[in-house]
């Protein structure tokens, strides 16, 4: 019975220090699983601030946007009457007699361009000879050139171009040579 003993006390001894590794690689294998957790939660959270700050940068430029155009279709309304006015004008500028007529559409019309002007209306500037450009201009028909020198070029302007703040509302309307 000695021996037994022996060897019973040399398997225990086997099976406790077998039993202590496994706790250890347990609470190794826990401890390590914590830390990834705790990394994935760590990168979810990072990943949802980021997404948040985007949405909050995105929110707010399409914001400061609408701001800028939220006038764009008045805009688009008023425009219509200020060529109305151009032709009044140029109409008014025939007729010698009618120069105190001239003086006051000229004042409306001045005092409607100052305030569209406010608001953020530009007038595009194309002029005859001006290099046509499909990005800004909208061709309405060609013609053939009157010289040489107006191939490919403006001939003449048929209806001036507005943009709003940096958005182009109305193309304007030009014919070109050929």
């Amino acid at each position: 019975m000695g021996k037994k003993d022996k060897s019973e006390t040399i398997k225990d001894t086997e099976v406790n220090e077998t039993s202590n590794q496994d706790t250890q690689v347990e609470e190794i294998s826990v401890e390590e699983q914590l830390k990834e957790e705790l990394a994935k939660e760590k990168d979810k959270f990072l990943r949802l601030f980021a997404e948040f700050e985007n949405y909050k940068r995105r929110t707010s430029k399409e914001r400061i946007d609408l701001f800028k155009t939220a006038s764009e279709d008045v805009m688009l309304a008023m425009l219509p009457v200020l060529d109305d006015f151009e032709r009044a004008l140029a109409h008014i500028e025939d007729d010698k007699e009618a120069e105190e007529l001239r003086k006051g559409v000229l004042l409306i019309y001045n005092k409607l361009l100052t305030t569209l002007n406010q608001k953020g209306l530009e007038k595009l500037e194309v002029n005859a000879g001006d290099v046509f450009d499909a990005d800004i201009h909208e061709a309405i028909t060609q013609i053939p050139a009157p010289t040489d020198d107006l191939k490919g070029k403006i001939v003449d302007v048929v209806e001036k171009g507005y943009k709003l703040g940096e958005k182009v509302i109305r193309f304007p309307k030009v014919v070109i040579g050929q």
